[in-house]
């Protein structure tokens, strides 16, 4: 175990390092960079395009699922885009067939769409089913976490501005009161852009821990006892 661990030490340090980054500048990206007013509690109203700091792990998790390295980063960043615009289609299609109160075209869609997933592995090993259905539900949780807009009138809100936050008509039904509302569209593009910093976050972690990783010591060959020395 103890061999395991000193291992691991190099991997983990660089991990610890790059999430501390990420969550900084996500969050900080969020709530305080690219915004659209101040919320008059030390944040600010964050703009339709932003960062979702949990989503990155989600892809750097995968990353690590897929074996790691290049091949793995190619594989988690096509499944990626697969699983997010299935997502993308269901939040289209689903909405159109049946929206607030009815969940049944939702779900007819989530059963179509994540077996139509499972299929796409028919394609090549480079087909990561895995990660195409972690990507899938990443953009389907913020899609509830932001309003389900497109499936609830409004639910994105509208004019993403304080002071359509601060009109009951027009402030959406996303997290934290609507601060959260988004467009689904916006959904989309949010968690994609994301779930491929995660790729890249994997990447580095890699790259990150080779260089903390201590390099072994060559110890010179004595000659035999005996021999003659030049």
């Amino acid at each position: 175990m103890a061999q395991r661990m000193k291992g691991l030490v190099p991997l983990a340090l660089a991990v610890a390092i790059l999430g501390f980054i990420w969550t900084e500048v996500s969050l900080n990206f969020t709530f305080h960079w690219a915004t659209n007013g101040d919320l008059g509690n030390g944040l600010s109203l964050p703009a339709s395009f932003h960062l979702i700091l949990p989503a990155a792990f989600v892809s750097w998790a995968m990353f690590f699922a897929a074996g790691g390295g290049d091949g793995a980063a190619k594989k988690v960043a096509i499944a990626s885009l697969f699983g997010t615009v299935a997502a993308l289609i269901l939040m289209i299609l689903a909405s159109a067939m049946a929206d607030l109160p009815d969940f049944w075209a939702i779900s007819l869609w989530v059963g179509i769409l994540a077996g139509g997933l499972v299929l796409c592995g028919a394609l090549g090993d480079w087909f990561f089913i895995p990660g195409s259905f972690a990507a899938f539900a990443s953009v389907f949780f913020w899609w509830i976490a932001t309003g389900l807009d497109n499936w609830a009138a409004g639910g994105g809100g509208v004019g993403n501005s304080v002071k359509a936050l601060g009109d009951p008509a027009t402030a959406g039904a996303g997290a934290f009161g609507g601060v959260l509302s988004t467009p689904y569209g916006w959904v989309f593009v949010d968690i994609t852009v994301t779930l491929l910093i995660g790729v890249v976050l994997g990447m580095l972690s890699t790259r990150l821990a080779a260089v903390l990783t201590p390099k072994a010591r060559t110890v010179a060959a004595e000659p035999p006892a005996g021999s003659a020395v030049a």
